[in-house]
């Protein structure tokens, strides 16, 4: 069976990470979005290793419990919720479904970007991207909503605080478990 394709808009007009942040992330265009960037010292394909094994039973680096209770409810309001897993532990490919996600752009030690397959008022994508630097890699970390109505900025505000502080934590997991994983090897 093939996956259905879809259109995955790419990122583009986002402000320079430098950019002065407003409360709410950042807004281009209709789309609101959160990026976060740190640095680990360690290769571009070592830091990349937690984020291509994300989700599933390897969990989402941060608030677990967190993500468990997003996917419960949206089974409540006929989503998909998480019970979808991820077809391997380790390797993903685009098309791919992982917990309430779809692969929808892959590429290995540079980026995956995930499109939302949750019940939301809009469209959502999260994104994870590598980029070496000097003794080590960045990872960025990328939220967009492309709200729908009233009702979808209404969403992206009210879960806004709580969204900032598990974005936060997970690229944190993130940047921990690739600096933990390259010491083990």
């Amino acid at each position: 069976r093939t996956a259905r394709r879809r259109f995955t808009p790419p990122i583009v007009g986002w402000p320079t990470i430098g950019d002065v942040r407003s409360w709410g992330g950042v807004r281009f265009g209709r789309r609101l979005g959160d990026r976060r960037t740190t640095y680990v010292a360690i290769e571009p394909a070592a830091a990349f290793r937690p984020i291509e094994s994300i989700g599933g039973r390897n969990g989402w680096y941060a608030f677990d419990w967190l993500w468990r209770l997003r996917g419960f409810i949206d089974l409540l309001v006929g989503g998909v919720g998480m019970r979808r897993g991820r077809p391997h532990p380790n390797r993903v490919s685009v098309g791919d479904a992982l917990d309430f996600w779809r692969v929808a752009r892959f590429e290995p030690n540079v980026r995956l970007r995930l499109r939302a397959e949750m019940r939301l008022p809009g469209r959502a994508w999260l994104e994870f991207e590598v980029q070496p630097e000097p003794g080590g890699s960045r990872i960025v970390q990328t939220a967009i909503f492309d709200p729908v109505g009233l009702g979808g900025l209404a969403y992206w505000y009210l879960v806004y605080p709580l969204h900032a502080l598990v974005f936060r934590r997970m690229l944190a997991g993130v940047a921990r478990k690739a600096i933990q994983l390259s010491k083990d090897r």
